[in-house]
């Protein structure tokens, strides 16, 4: 039985309408999250029958409405055209903040509230009160170890990657993927330097970044990048362009990661070579870059692979994972990314899974194709990091023909 073409309509036509939608609803989602974000917290913690003295009830109401007002304003100060530094930091902690309170404020008030209930636990007023004081003592904690979490230099992370292309004599190539660093308005020119010093003692051969160097052009940054041109690779630096360059005048990023001894791998690749055995490492502009009207910005792969020997292995870096449909189809074997931060604060994870394909760790694609998702170095805007730390990854290419 052959499926007609109306059927063929009608099936897609009802597939549609959904994604038709999710994208209405998504042009809304800057306006209502925000007040939902403040006015979740502010109902749960005061309103719910905790019974407050009314000082207490109008203080924290007034506080909740100043920050749904002044976040946003904050935001668009900092990060608009103005690039107020300070209005960044103040809108940028506010929603790391509010973030954590209103998550643990639908969980704890979902969970915790019948809990005590069945467990017996004082009256109705004693039970909303009980969960007022565990959100501000939960969301405390968290904000305080996501604070020192996103400061601290990260921790490194190894693995071995056994790529079945990969010739015995590149076997035990040490590969350094840092990313995300998003010098911003918090000045991490020092932080910079450790993670620097961090990367040279690794010893590796090549030292990849990944994109998403910074907020904010590289004149304005260039004193937190500077400590790149430290960073220390017994064959090659290599970089490719974010999303947030685009937002930041790309072509000053790309300049300034040449003059501090960084290869950009834009669209182009480089070979590997070692004990007569080849890796051409490749690179792509990040997805973002055709549409920044930036002249010859725009991912191509088949430009990157133009001219290399289709039977050596190939390792890609592209910003963000969800490229790796376009890896698998030219039978890339690995492919390095960051983009996700992990979800940076739980459980924001679960709404980077609606557009990345992973959000950390090694993953399979396709017939051969690997791809490994940092958490990122960095953070970007809210400066916490929770249950999503950060990392420097070092990863050690493994051959299925080494000897031993």
């Amino acid at each position: 039985m052959t499926e007609t073409s109306d059927t063929r309509s009608a099936a897609g036509a009802a597939q549609e309408a959904p994604r038709s939608r999710l994208r209405r609803l998504m042009r809304y989602l800057p306006l209502i999250a925000p007040v939902l974000l403040w006015a979740v917290p502010c109902w749960v913690l005061l309103h719910t029958g905790q019974r407050w003295p009314l000082p207490v009830t109008l203080i924290g109401t007034a506080l909740s409405v100043l920050g749904l007002a002044g976040m946003p304003l904050a935001m668009v100060r900092g990060h608009g055209r103005r690039q107020q530094d300070r209005a960044a930091i103040v809108g940028d902690t506010l929603l790391g903040c509010v973030w954590v309170l209103f998550t643990w404020s639908v969980l704890l008030g979902v969970l915790l509230r019948p809990v005590l209930a069945v467990g017996g636990v004082g009256d109705g007023q004693d039970r909303a009160r009980t969960v007022t004081w565990a959100v501000l003592g939960v969301a405390a904690v968290l904000l305080a170890r996501g604070y020192a979490e996103a400061r601290r230099v990260p921790r490194v992370r190894r693995l071995d990657v056994e790529l079945p292309r990969l010739g015995a004599g590149l076997d035990g190539t040490r590969v350094v993927l840092i990313t995300d660093t998003h010098y911003g308005p918090l000045d991490r020119a020092r932080w910079s330097a450790r993670v620097c010093e961090t990367v040279n003692t690794l010893e590796a051969d090549l030292v990849c970044h990944t994109g998403d160097i910074a907020d904010g052009t590289a004149e304005r940054r260039r004193a937190q990048a500077a400590p790149l041109g430290t960073v220390q690779a017994t064959r090659a630096r290599v970089y490719v362009t974010g999303n947030h360059e685009y937002y930041s005048e790309a072509q000053g990023w790309v300049d300034l990661m040449g003059e501090l001894g960084w290869e950009p791998l834009r669209n182009r690749h480089l070979l590997l070579e070692r004990g007569g055995d080849t890796l051409v490492v490749a690179g792509v502009d990040d997805v973002t870059a055709e549409s920044s009207g930036l002249a010859g910005h725009r991912a191509h792969l088949t430009g990157a692979l133009q001219g290399a020997d289709p039977d050596h292995p190939v390792l890609l870096l592209a910003h963000q994972p969800k490229f790796v449909d376009r890896a698998a189809a030219h039978g890339i074997d690995l492919q390095l990314s960051g983009h996700t931060h992990g979800g940076q604060i739980w459980p924001f994870h679960y709404l980077v899974r609606l557009d990345q394909p992973a959000v950390a760790g090694l993953s399979s694609h396709g017939a051969r194709t690997l791809l490994y998702t940092s958490r990122g170095t960095g953070f970007w805007g809210p400066p916490f990091r929770v249950f999503a730390p950060s990392e420097i990854t070092l990863l050690v290419l493994r051959s299925p023909r080494r000897s031993g």
